[in-house]
């Protein structure tokens, strides 16, 4: 199907939509799917409408053109028109790739220390810093969800709930294993060291996305030992919840309340079972793994933080960039367009072929 074709049928089924919300008769359900869906299509039948009468416009330049007196003028509009269309065309094959669904989820952010004993702690505890700031720049809201602190400022594990707009779109690709080449704040001999952290990225699932059978979960109470106060440290509130199916255990202490932490632990027990759901489908595609960057497995090594150097270096797109000081404070937004256009970039390729 040509693509004038493909958005003659991307109109169409926007003025449809358009005119069964006007009628005002839908029941709540269908009326919410329809905004939805029209939501969805706004921003490429826009690029359609442009497309179209772009089209048009080259059309009646060139005819223009056998015209002496309007010859120049007209191969001004026609050229200007031509450059704009193929970007445009750019724009609207990007736009009809298959979207991932969970893109505009909400996510569970997970970071854990990995090998280097405390400089591995300090720099996960960074890592989570420099995910919450860059959070900030975006307009969007972190709930700490839990925190398991192992002393000079280092965690050995954290995660967070972080919504807002395109939170998963944006967030997905730093699932990985996190490097980092620097001299330890505990090194006196000023010797460059070598520790890893654990990203994990979770789309949010809800209730309707994963079924959970209670006789497959073991649930268990504690006393909380991290930080919270009094109460938190004198009463059974802690919660460590075990999907005895998979053997994915979720541990959760820190509200006061164990109906809270009960609450927590379910919806990241839930959204690890639907991550891991995603994970397989993804790898029954071999071809869909052509138009991917990286698999976004938690073994991956994806990036290394080189502190001497003042260098980022992201393997899966062999992208170096300096600045390390500002990205650690939360201005990632150049590695993940570059990450998101690489990933674009290739499922186009891998469309043509």
């Amino acid at each position: 199907m040509s693509i004038e074709n493909k958005l003659d049928n991307i109109l169409q089924k926007y003025d449809e939509l358009n005119a069964k919300l006007s009628t005002g008769n839908l029941p709540t359900d269908e009326m919410i799917a329809a905004n939805k869906e029209l939501s969805a299509t706004q921003g490429l039948a826009e690029l359609a409408r442009e497309y179209k009468k772009l089209s048009a416009d080259m059309e009646s330049a060139e005819e223009l053109m056998s015209d002496p007196e309007m010859k120049d003028l007209a191969e001004e509009e026609y050229y200007t028109a031509k450059e704009r269309l193929t970007e445009l065309e750019q724009q609207i094959k990007v736009e009809l790739l298959p979207k991932d669904e969970a893109d505009e989820r909400n996510a569970i952010l997970e970071v854990r220390a990995g090998a280097g004993g405390d400089e591995a702690g300090l720099f996960a505890a960074d890592l989570f810093r420099m995910y919450t700031r860059y959070a900030e720049t975006q307009g969007w809201k972190v709930e700490i969800l839990n925190i398991s602190e192992s002393g000079i400022g280092s965690y050995k594990e954290a995660s967070a709930m972080v919504t807002g707009k395109n939170v998963f779109a944006k967030m997905k690709f730093e699932s990985g294993v996190h490097r980092v080449q620097r001299v330890p704040k505990t090194e006196s001999g000023g010797r460059v060291h070598t520790s890893t952290a654990t990203v994990a990225v979770l789309p949010e699932a809800e209730e309707v996305d994963v079924q959970i059978d209670e006789k497959d979960l073991r649930i268990d109470v504690f006393r909380a030992s991290g930080p919270g106060g009094q109460s938190v440290n004198t009463t059974d509130s802690a919660v460590r919840i075990t999907h005895i199916p998979t053997g994915v255990v979720v541990i959760q202490q820190d509200e006061k309340s164990q109906h809270k932490n009960k609450a927590k632990a379910l919806k990241v027990l839930r959204s690890r079972l639907y991550e891991e759901e995603r994970r397989r489908k993804h790898e029954a595609y071999a071809a869909e793994r052509k138009g991917q960057v990286g698999t976004g497995d938690r073994s991956e090594r994806i990036r290394t933080y080189n502190y001497p150097q003042n260098r980022i270096s992201d393997h899966r797109i062999n992208l170096n960039v300096g600045n390390l000081p500002g990205v650690m404070e939360g201005d990632l937004g150049g590695l993940i367009d570059a990450l998101i256009t690489e990933d674009q970039a290739a499922k186009l390729a891998a469309a043509v072929e």
